[in-house]
């Protein structure tokens, strides 16, 4: 006999629909699909940050579920619709010292609240660092425990022009209580800590070869020199070492990137490829599972020229609703943050994971997010989420609201997605209803 299907709404007043809706049930291992619960899928975490809040209008969809319109932002994420989940309700719940800048940067990540400190900010109360270890920072200790998902970084933090102050506006990741961990903005300088050892392995094995050439060249006589023919050995032992240690390990396959790129507002669009290409690199070759793209800072005030914008952005988040000139310029910068977020999705969709038929986008989990909700407000309430990628048990392919949500039931649900099975993250008195159900 035909039966109607269950409509969504009336799935949850079923017994399985109960189930589903028990905070932390859904994040079980035997509750997620099949790809996520195999032990060799290389699950990973991209969480990219662009400042100073999101516009009113442009951005979020009129419409829920999967049929959302793409509004004016969003419209470069088109080719990835069915993999894309955006969340609107969840919220930067923690309060304490500093301002909502501050907190929101700081506190994103951490769940956490800010210890007293003697960093002024725009307003409010003075402060310093955050309390707690931050999200990409927990799973990555996490997959560094075990030996089947340890890699050589563990994670990478990414800048783009980032300014070199140290405060609460320009730090998002923790190692923990007090420990603000700065990120790279020079992708000369992550080049060289991926893949520096890589060019001075390719020297000495440039210099070990020659050596090789001048015994071959030496009079018979003294090739058969015991000082001699021992350094001969050695060298050849040497060799050997270093093209094993290249065969046996990740891919080690470094990327070109363009000569004399300064670091400058101008060059901002280079210089977010640059870093962009080289985090896909780093994903190809499995030295990290792990990553952060912070694109400038709390309160970051780049001019964006290549957009016909002139004043900086931090200046026109001040502006208000009813400016439409300043709006419309904002929606130009964000939906630029929007084709940032599509030329990362595209370079791990092209990229094979090695050994399989899937791709990196496969098994990677991006989240887009802000330090603000809205700009001239500094609320830090409904902050832009943007998930897109690997589901990892996620309904993908839609548009969600939810009510009111703390950012740390996010980071749990993200933690259970990634097999971190955690009670609670940041403060526990924002996680007791446990993860989002998403």
């Amino acid at each position: 006999m035909l039966t109607r299907p269950i409509l969504r709404r009336e799935f949850f007043t079923t017994s399985a629909g109960v189930l589903m809706a028990i905070p932390g049930l859904r994040g079980l291992p035997w509750m997620q699909p099949d790809d996520s619960r195999d032990p060799s899928t290389k699950k990973r975490l991209i969480i990219m940050f662009s400042p100073n809040g999101m516009v009113s209008k442009g951005f979020w969809p009129k419409k829920r579920g999967p049929d959302f319109d793409l509004t004016e932002v969003l419209t470069p994420l088109a080719e990835f619709r069915d993999r894309m989940l955006i969340v609107k309700g969840i919220c930067n719940q923690v309060r304490g010292d500093g301002d909502n800048h501050m907190r929101g940067m700081s506190c994103l990540l951490t769940g956490n609240e800010l210890f007293p400190g003697n960093i002024q900010g725009g307003s409010d109360t003075p402060a310093g660092w955050a309390k707690g270890i931050s999200i990409d920072q927990e799973i990555k200790n996490y997959l560094q425990s075990k030996p089947e998902t340890r890699t050589r970084f563990g994670s990478l933090e990414f800048g783009v022009l980032v300014h070199n102050e140290a405060n609460p506006w320009t730090r998002m990741v923790y190692a923990g209580p007090n420990q603000p961990v700065a990120p790279i903005s020079d992708p000369y300088r992550m080049f060289d800590k991926l893949h520096g050892s890589t060019k001075d392995r390719e020297m000495l094995q440039s210099v070990l070869n020659n050596l090789q050439r001048d015994h071959q060249q030496l009079p018979g006589s003294l090739q058969d020199h015991p000082l001699l023919a021992s350094h001969r050995v050695n060298s050849q032992q040497m060799l050997h070492d270093l093209e094993s240690s290249a065969t046996a390990g990740s891919l080690l396959v470094p990327i070109e990137l363009p000569r004399n790129v300064p670091l400058v507002s101008e060059m901002m669009p280079d210089i977010s490829h640059m870093q962009m290409d080289l985090l896909v690199n780093s994903f190809a070759n499995d030295f990290a599972r792990i990553a952060t793209l912070q694109f400038t800072q709390s309160v970051g005030d780049v001019r964006m020229t290549w957009l016909e914008v002139d004043e900086g952005h931090h200046h026109l988040s001040h502006e208000p609703d009813k400016n439409e000139d300043a709006q419309n310029k904002l929606r130009r910068i964000n939906r630029w943050y929007a084709e940032q977020l599509a030329y990362l999705a595209r370079q791990l969709a092209a990229t094979k994971e090695p050994g399989t038929d899937r791709s990196l986008l496969d098994n990677t989990l991006i989240v887009w997010t802000n330090e603000l909700g809205h700009g001239s407000s500094h609320t830090l309430q409904n902050l832009p989420m943007v998930m897109l990628g690997g589901g990892f048990g996620f309904e993908m392919g839609r548009y969600l609201k939810v009510d009111q949500v703390s950012t740390t039931r996010l980071w749990l649900a993200i933690a259970h997605a990634m097999g971190h099975q955690i009670d609670s993250f940041g403060l526990a008195e924002l996680c007791k209803d446990g993860p989002v159900l998403l």
